[in-house]
C-alpha cells in the first residue's frame, strides 16, 4: 500500500473511530474480522492492503447489524452480505456528508463492487463445497442441528 493511499486510509479510519465510540477498532491483527466481546463489539484491523477501509467497512457492518453467531451455513451468508450492505450504505452517508464537510470527500474509499462479489464468492464456494456429498456428489441439505443430509446416499441407508 503506498503512502499516500495508507494515510488515506488511517484518517478514515480514526474518523470511523471517532463516528462510532461504542465499537472498538484494534490494528494490527492478523486478519479482519469482527466479534462480541461480553456487550462490546470489536472490530480487529488486518494487515495493510488494497481495500483496506472497504475491509474495515463490512467488519463495521457486522458490528452495526449486532451480528453474533450462526446454526446452519446459509446463514452465514445472509450474515456477510447484510454486513456489506451495511457497509455500503455507512459509505454513502460519508459521501452525503462530504457534500458539507470540508476534506471528508478526500479520505473517503471507493466502493467497488467486484471486490465485494468477490468476497461474497469465498462464502459461496465455502457453502457449495460443505455442502456437497463426499460419498456421490450431490448437493446435501443442512438440518437445524448443524447436521448435513444427503437425500439420495440417506434413501439408501433408510430402505
Amino acid at each position: 500500500m503506498e503512502d499516500e493511499e495508507l494515510a488515506k486510509t488511517e484518517k478514515f479510519i480514526k474518523r470511523l473511530k471517532t463516528d462510532y465510540p461504542e465499537i472498538k477498532f484494534r490494528n494490527k491483527a492478523k486478519r479482519f474480522s469482527y466479534q462480541l466481546r461480553g456487550a462490546v463489539p470489536v472490530v480487529f484491523l488486518g494487515e495493510p492492503q488494497p481495500n483496506f477501509a472497504l475491509l474495515t467497512l463490512h467488519e463495521l457492518g457486522h458490528a452495526l447489524c449486532k451480528h453474533k453467531d450462526y446454526k446452519v451455513d446459509v446463514e452465514r451468508i445472509k450474515i456477510e452480505s447484510a454486513a456489506w450492505e451495511m457497509a455500503k450504505t455507512v459509505l454513502s452517508e460519508y459521501r452525503k456528508k462530504a457534500q458539507t464537510e470540508t476534506g471528508l470527500a478526500t479520505i473517503l474509499p471507493e466502493w467497488d463492487e467486484d471486490f465485494v462479489q468477490d468476497k461474497m464468492d469465498t462464502y459461496r464456494d465455502w457453502l457449495h463445497a460443505r455442502s456437497r456429498c463426499k460419498k456421490c456428489g450431490l448437493t446435501r441439505y443442512q438440518t437445524d442441528d448443524g447436521k448435513y443430509h444427503c437425500p439420495r446416499c440417506e434413501a439408501f441407508t433408510l430402505a
